[in-house]
């Protein structure tokens, strides 16, 4: 009988061969590979920590990194089989549940929350599927010329947009948790880092996006937003598509997912030319 192997902690021993694997499919890794590429895997300053699955020599695939998990403030299942899967499952029942949601490809998060919902459980929200979308050619409709960087002078006015967002998608208030300090510093580095975008009207936002991970490659667009009282009017497809042409002419491909459910925006980033190459799922605590 072979003994079942257990995830390890990856450490920066690790970077070449961790990096190799995520190389397979930068866009579905693009969230964990844009923090080891500016970090490496020491877990304090990645943020968290990066699990490993080898298979084991006595099964003849020679001790070969077979599965990749990254647990910190989301947990997000990379790669990797049913036993992977299973030995992750392992590793995260060993302690509480810390993190706010697990996410990435839907048949890892999915296969993950099943080892684990019995002891984490319940869930707040199950969203199983979210098709990844890529863009690497350029948009099939013009990018709105008043769509632009926000300067860090102007947090104050993106703020709200931000909070509205965040909160129509994920159902809580981020300001909630410590008055809204830990989130308008996380508002405050994206914009500071060039990568918050937003179309300003008499001084309000009507339109709002980010890229919250960006590696070497790929660039993941986040929190795209219209203001109530400019939706219907096509303004987001435009704005998409300049946000989608600031990211290839920083030589990345753009990428985002969005849940299935959510038809107009499905169909708004059909006509900004994304197709889907993959299937995320994530599941809110």
């Amino acid at each position: 009988m072979l003994k079942h192997a257990g995830a390890r902690l990856l450490d920066d021993r690790d970077v070449r061969g961790v990096r190799a694997v995520l190389a397979t499919d930068p866009v579905m890794s693009c969230m964990v590979a844009a923090r080891i590429e500016n970090s490496g895997l020491d877990p304090w300053r990645l943020g968290g920590e990066l699990w490993g699955f080898a298979g084991s020599p006595e099964d003849g695939r020679g001790g070969r990194l077979e599965g990749l998990c990254f647990s910190g403030a989301n947990l997000v299942p990379l790669c990797g089989g049913r036993s992977a899967i299973r030995a992750f499952a392992e590793r995260a029942a060993l302690r509480a549940r810390s993190c706010s949601s697990m996410v990435g490809p839907a048949d890892l998060v999915l296969g993950l929350w099943s080892e684990l919902c019995e002891s984490w459980g319940p869930a707040r929200d199950e969203r199983p599927s979210q098709p990844l979308m890529v863009l690497a050619e350029r948009p099939l409709v013009p990018g709105d010329p008043l769509v632009r960087p926000v300067s860090p002078d102007e947090l104050d006015r993106y703020l709200p947009a931000a909070v509205a967002m965040f909160t129509e998608e994920v159902g809580v208030d981020p300001l909630l948790p410590d008055g809204g300090a830990g989130y308008r510093a996380r508002v405050a580095e994206l914009i500071a880092a060039g990568r918050a975008f937003a179309r300003f009207e008499a001084g309000e936002v009507v339109f709002k996006a980010e890229i919250g991970a960006m590696s070497a490659t790929v660039g993941q667009i986040q929190g795209v937003w219209v203001h109530p009282g400019w939706r219907g009017q096509g303004l987001a497809a435009a704005a998409t598509a300049a946000v989608v042409a600031r990211l290839q002419r920083m030589g990345r491909v753009a990428s985002l997912y969005v849940n299935a459910y959510n038809l107009p925006a499905l169909a708004t980033y059909r006509r900004v030319g994304f197709t889907q190459v993959g299937c995320f799922a994530t599941v809110l605590f």
